[in-house]
């Protein structure tokens, strides 16, 4: 069984000075956490592109990863306002958040965008987080072809290696409550298929975002390979709670 993986994404919510405080509290929670000191569990943090170095300074020691929320689909260049995916590799991002749902809507970013933006992560050494969805509520079958599609598209010509995957249903993001189980359980069990089938993807994860919050994991079991938190996470301790949960269930885990 694939070790759980836990992410959370501040998106723009946090002040600088609120960002570092967040980090040193979480980084000393860690610290003492077991499971995530030991590997046992996975912890990665999306924040702003400015926070990055201090997330990285915040967290050095640790096996917390740091991501970028995007990516230029560009290289190094004559591109005013990207940021280009070897910078972020250098300054110490190790993941890059791709095509998720508000790029899509605000941005106007396509599948052929995120397939671009995945090859450059992939060239620069960074595991692209694809943020999967479809934008109504279907039935889970429907919902499942839809994910898997977008998935084959994302990876469009993409170099080999690891990929996470975050399966975010549009209409659960911002909801009261996530997906329901079932559903969750379908589309992310065909994401899983559709990854195993490709020998290139060796090692990549599914998880569930949308709504997640302290019991879902349970609930999902080993239908996911964790959670991909937003708010819910801006309080450490329920963060905390999170990882608890994922650690209980790797301990369960052959």
């Amino acid at each position: 069984m694939a070790v759980p993986v836990i992410g959370v994404s501040l998106k723009t919510y946090f002040s600088h000075a609120r960002a570092r405080a967040w980090f040193d509290a979480v980084a000393a929670r860690v610290r003492a956490d077991e499971a995530v000191a030991g590997g046992a569990v996975e912890l990665f943090v999306t924040p702003t592109f400015l926070q990055i170095p201090a997330a990285v300074a915040a967290f050095a020691g640790t096996r917390v990863r740091v991501g970028a929320q995007d990516l230029s689909a560009d290289p190094a260049g004559a591109f005013t306002g990207e940021i280009a995916a070897a910078e972020l590799a250098e300054v110490g991002a190790a993941i890059a958040e791709i095509g998720h749902a508000e790029r899509r809507r605000r941005h106007g970013e396509t599948d052929a965008v995120v397939a671009a933006k995945a090859r450059r992560a992939r060239e620069a050494d960074l595991t692209p987080l694809l943020c999967i969805g479809e934008d109504r509520r279907a039935a889970p079958e429907a919902a499942a072809r839809i994910a898997v599609d977008q998935l084959g598209a994302a990876l469009d010509d993409v170099p080999a290696g690891e990929v996470l995957v975050a399966y975010e249903p549009v209409w659960a993001i911002g909801a009261a409550r996530p997906a329901p189980v079932e559903h969750a359980r379908a589309v992310a069990g065909a994401l899983r298929a559709a990854l195993r089938a490709d020998p290139a993807r060796s090692g990549s994860r599914v998880l569930y975002g949308g709504a997640a919050g302290p019991g879902l994991l349970s609930e999902l079991g080993d239908a996911v390979d964790g959670l991909f938190l937003g708010r819910f996470a801006h309080d450490p301790g329920a963060l905390a709670s999170v990882l608890h949960e994922a650690a209980a269930l790797a301990a369960g885990r052959p």
